[in-house]
């Protein structure tokens, strides 16, 4: 047996080793508070709205009233565990009207979620998706 039948197995233990670290640092100190940058906490908080608004069944769209809450943790990803208020527009789901709707002000209309929710994205390949989310009238 020559050296030669040693090189795969070891290769193969320090690839398993490696990864096995990889994968704990991935994960080394789980969420923190860190600010995000603009461009990625916009980008997070309109895909949630989209798909919020898109799995709800109300008349009306609502928007993203304030950020509370922002943590981040980067696995083979970002992860972002966010709180945010969302409000009632005044823009009707299917409306061609602008993105970017008031809060209605009418006061039998008037309602505000504090929601809940945590994303996976990979922001360099504009992937994202929704792990988890959970919304109570404020």
């Amino acid at each position: 047996m020559g050296a030669g039948c040693w090189r795969n197995p070891l290769l193969l233990l320090a690839a398993l080793v490696l990864a096995a670290k990889l994968g704990h640092f991935q994960r080394w100190g789980g969420f923190q508070e860190k600010s995000m940058s603009q461009k990625n906490i916009n980008s997070t908080l309109k895909f949630f709205i989209e798909t919020y608004n898109n799995a709800s069944n109300d008349t009306y769209l609502f928007g993203v009233d304030k950020l509370l809450r922002s943590q981040m943790q980067l696995t083979t990803g970002v992860e972002y565990m966010v709180t945010v208020k969302i409000s009632r527009t005044k823009c009707k789901r299917n409306s061609t009207e602008s993105p970017s709707c008031p809060v209605q002000s009418k006061k039998d209309l008037q309602k505000s979620l504090i929601c809940d929710f945590l994303v996976y994205t990979v922001p360099w390949m504009n992937y994202y998706q929704l792990w988890n989310n959970s919304c109570l009238e404020a």
